[in-house]
């Protein structure tokens, strides 16, 4: 069985451009995300979905640097981009990330794809009902899902944002496309953010690594937090999902 990680990762950002290439300690943010994602014990290949635009050899540079294979596609319609980087390799299953989540814990990973594997299911997330940290965001899905969003998806939003034709068609969202499952900690961790969307997000995450290094998992970082609750301030005005809430008003 052949499960493959793909993580989006592009120059240009709105709100805080090249963000992926900021420096903690020596270590690029896309660096220590790409080293943490091969932590993961259940994946069997790791490739970057980069864009056809300035920058791009910035993002190609350093995933030559890991180790890790590449594909330069389209900067909007990332669902094209991402299938493309899929399809030649022929996966059972795939595993969305996204370069935004620099500590990713590859524990979680492994249990989204477990759940998805386990239960037979096309889709499994823990971002259906959020309980992870904003920053710990996967989604796990069979390649034949993803293939089938690419081949019907319409609306913008369903093609700038990979899986919403998947998620909203399944069946916890009461969709009958595709069976789906829900992957919820034991805990409710969704208030924290620990995600690299602007300065003020880059400003904690710096805090985290020089605090912690970037070995520890998600508990661990939580833990520093809510001891560091001025640290923990600096990114709380800031909402999940504002990329995707922009484009539904956009559809």
């Amino acid at each position: 069985m052949k499960v493959l990680a793909i993580t989006q990762a592009r120059y240009g950002s709105t709100r805080l451009p090249a963000k992926v290439l900021k420096e903690v300690n020596g270590l690029t943010l896309l660096e220590i995300h790409l080293h943490r994602i091969l932590q993961s014990k259940l994946i069997s290949k790791l490739k970057v979905a980069t864009t056809i635009e300035d920058g791009a050899e910035y993002i190609i540079r350093i995933a030559n640097k890991v180790g890790v294979d590449y594909y330069k596609g389209s900067v909007d319609d990332v669902l094209d981009r991402f299938y493309q980087t899929a399809k030649p390799e022929k996966p059972d299953y795939v595993v969305r990330i996204t370069s935004d989540c620099p500590l990713i814990d590859s524990t979680i990973i492994d249990k989204t794809i477990k759940a998805c594997i386990d239960s037979g299911s096309d889709y499994a997330s823990n971002t259906i009902v959020p309980s992870y940290p904003d920053g710990m965001d996967v989604e796990v899905f069979k390649f034949t899902a993803l293939e089938k969003a690419w081949t019907e998806a319409t609306l913008k939003s369903e093609r700038e944002h990979v899986t919403p034709y998947i998620w909203k068609n399944s069946t916890v969202k009461g969709g009958l496309l595709f069976s789906s499952i829900s992957v919820e900690n034991d805990v409710d961790w969704s208030a924290e953010r620990i995600t690299v969307d602007t300065p003020e997000d880059f400003e904690l995450v710096k805090d985290l690594i020089e605090g912690l290094g970037i070995e520890k998992n998600c508990k661990d970082y939580v833990e520093y937090l809510n001891v560091h609750k001025e640290i923990k301030a600096i990114n709380q005005h800031y909402t999940r999902n504002e990329g995707y809430d922009k484009s539904i008003k956009n559809d």
